[in-house]
């Protein structure tokens, strides 16, 4: 990846953006299509689309811009603060982690405690739920608590960009912040060779609340087909229980998932764009559903086309998510492949 690809992800990944409060990561993405999209639109929950026009064909690219996190649920008269979860967070690993409290005059540092285990009893040790659990500001009491957050504030880990070796990169929140820079980073692509389909890149909001912004745009925006690009489980580290081993690897290239919301004639599309540039990938069996925004964009407007193309992705939900930046390149250069391939291609089952 070379040095401004890698400067914009690490842009995103450094920008807090929780669900409900993606407003920061959102300016980021959209400064960046802008300097090569011929249009750049957002609505009022933010949602942001860039386009690169062609022709009558068209088809949209998509990730997802929001993190989980936590939000200030209520300050006590100690000065502590409670917490409530924003989407899938994981009550196992937040206790001893540094945060940080998003408030309007900025961030504010905080640690979430643990109580030292020369003092658990061992026989009553448990992990706590996220609401029982507390951040540390380092007040004295309530009332100073107080003048530096507000209920309601989001909430989230303070973690470094970690480079690992080889080309793996940990860090949190990849979920799904490398979603939206394969997704400008493949219209960027596709805009390089002239597309003869209309091209959209799409960084939606809300995914990990419920898919809300594909919904919001998968409605507006109505395209002939969609890519839905998201972090998908590599099982290939240990503690995988052997019932949710997948065979997918890091390094192994993107991952096109099949059944569910997975329309075939995008998966062949997508299948046929990567033999064609001799891109390796993988393949996901989902059955009931992608747990990805493709869940929202293919029932939108009576039925778009539509695929998750995943990226693995090692400790989802952590704040060491894992990733292979071979595998993300890949999937850019895919997503771009695909792109300009639409114009030939036919998003309907035969009948």
């Amino acid at each position: 990846m070379d040095e401004n690809r890698r400067a914009f992800l690490d842009d995103l990944l450094s920008t807090a953006t929780p669900s409900g409060f993606e407003t920061a990561g959102q300016r980021t993405w959209v400064a960046y299509v802008s300097e090569f999209a011929d249009e750049v639109r957002t609505d009022d929950y933010g949602n942001a689309v860039a386009i690169v026009e062609g022709g009558d064909t068209e088809v949209a690219l998509a990730g997802h811009g929001d993190e989980i996190g936590f939000m200030v649920r209520d300050v006590e008269d100690s000065g502590m603060i409670r917490m409530t979860p924003i989407g899938g967070s994981d009550r196992t690993i937040s206790k001893g982690q540094h945060v940080r409290i998003h408030t309007d005059d900025g961030p504010v540092p905080g640690v979430v405690g643990q109580t030292a285990i020369h003092l658990r009893d061992p026989e009553e040790d448990k992990v706590d739920d996220i609401e029982e659990q507390h951040v540390d500001i380092g007040v004295e009491d309530g009332e100073a608590a107080e003048e530096l957050v507000e209920v309601g504030d989001p909430i989230t880990f303070d973690q470094t960009i970690s480079d690992l070796a080889g080309e793996r990169v940990a860090a949190r929140g990849l979920d799904n912040r490398i979603g939206i820079w394969a997704a400008a980073e493949g219209l960027r692509r596709a805009a390089e060779r002239g597309p003869e389909a209309t091209v959209y890149a799409v960084s939606t909001v809300q995914e990990e609340l419920g898919l809300q912004g594909a919904k919001m745009v998968g409605f507006d925006l109505a395209p002939d087909a969609v890519v839905a690009t998201d972090v998908t489980h590599a099982t290939d580290a240990p503690g995988t229980p052997s019932g949710k081993e997948t065979g997918l690897e890091l390094g192994a290239g993107p991952v096109v998932a099949r059944g569910s919301a997975n329309h075939p004639k995008v998966v062949s599309a997508v299948r046929e764009a990567a033999a064609e540039a001799d891109i390796d990938v993988q393949l996901q069996a989902t059955g009931s559903r992608t747990g990805t925004d493709a869940d929202a964009f293919f029932t939108s407007r009576g039925g778009i086309p539509s695929l998750n193309l995943g990226v693995p992705n090692r400790y989802m939900h952590t704040p060491v998510e894992v990733l292979d930046l071979e595998d993300l390149d890949a999937t850019a250069d895919l997503l771009a492949e695909f792109a300009l391939s639409a114009h030939d291609q036919e998003f309907s089952v035969d009948i």
